[in-house]
């Protein structure tokens, strides 16, 4: 299964976010091409926050780019097999920590954002990745810095939507 028929699969049994979900589907419709960066009408981005429940903590990035406390995540990669890989990846490669595992039941949420030209818009398909005790950090070149934050303090650090997917997550587990 190519990463494109991946993505419209997930999407298609993601039962939460309707209209936004199906906005998805309706650019992946749209765009054969909206799995990868290349496609500037927008792309598909897979995203993990990562988590330790034992401890009541979220690891974020300090974006080197966008200079904003977030979730681990990007875009896909022509090695990825499916958007739950990418998300792992990407969580594992800005975080350092091996070991990570998804939580399951596949995505926790969707956000669409935009994004600084040539590209107009991420379709960020967002996972949640439980971290194995005792897991230690590393800052990778994409970041500026990585922190645990408690999960009252994320409110005071990241925008809404970093918010909205710790609640979220914090609701499936």
């Amino acid at each position: 299964m190519s990463l494109y028929d991946d993505a419209v699969l997930v999407l298609k049994e993601y039962e939460d976010q309707e209209e936004l979900r199906q906005a998805y589907l309706d650019h992946l419709a749209t765009h054969p091409d909206g799995m990868w960066k290349a496609c500037h009408a927008g792309h598909v981005t897979a995203s993990a926050l990562v988590i330790d429940p034992e401890r009541g903590q979220v690891l974020l990035t300090l974006h080197k780019k966008l200079r904003m406390w977030l979730q681990m995540g990007g875009h896909c990669e022509s090695a990825d097999t499916s958007l739950a890989a990418a998300a792992l990846r990407e969580a594992t490669e800005e975080s350092g920590i091996p070991g990570l595992t998804l939580l399951l039941g596949g995505p926790v949420r969707l956000d669409r954002h935009p994004i600084p030209p040539p590209c107009h818009c991420h379709f960020d398909v967002q996972y949640a990745a439980l971290a194995p005790s005792g897991a230690v950090e590393t800052i990778s070149d994409e970041s500026l810095d990585v922190r645990w934050f408690a999960y009252d303090e994320v409110a005071d650090v990241a925008d809404e939507s970093v918010v909205r997917l710790l609640e979220a997550t914090r609701a499936r587990l």
